[in-house]
């Protein structure tokens, strides 16, 4: 496993220690009282040292509201402008070009499916309009009309 010397600000996470090397610590091994005093200690001054920079970094969060609000900048319009560059972000992106292109692509197809089909039902129908056998039924449709509209 990789050991690294890292610092209270790093933004990498602490890794975990290897089972192995757990086991290799002598659990047996025990403390004087002095050192025992001078780690404790040392936990204290880091606990003090976090507890500082939690301040700090409160401070300066509330720092950095109170000027954004001098300039207008609203939760709601900070919201609005990193949706808006998000979506921008999205639409640049390779991804949405090529899936937008592969839609449009299936749209023209699929349209151009439905035109041909509609051309063929509407020949069929002509066609079929123009049969023997539909004249002859249009006829008689017509003659039973007349009879109607004669009684």
């Amino acid at each position: 496993m990789e050991t690294r010397q890292q610092g209270l600000l790093d933004p990498e996470p602490v890794t975990e220690v290897d089972e192995e090397m757990v086991s290799d610590v002598d659990l047996n091994n025990t403390l004087t009282d002095e050192e025992r005093e001078e780690i404790l200690s040392e936990l204290t001054k880091l606990e003090e040292d976090i507890s500082t920079l939690r301040q700090v970094l409160a401070s300066k969060e509330k720092h950095h509201s109170e000027l954004k609000a001098k300039l207008g900048i609203t939760p709601l319009i900070e919201f609005k402008q990193n949706f808006n560059r998000s979506w921008y972000d999205m639409q640049t992106s390779t991804a949405y070009k090529k899936t937008s292109e592969t839609l449009s692509t299936a749209g023209q197809k699929t349209s151009a499916v439905f035109t041909t089909l509609g051309t063929a039902i509407s020949r069929k129908f002509g066609d079929m309009r123009n049969s023997p056998s539909f004249k002859s039924f249009e006829e008689k449709v017509e003659c039973t009309v007349s009879n109607i509209k004669l009684n």
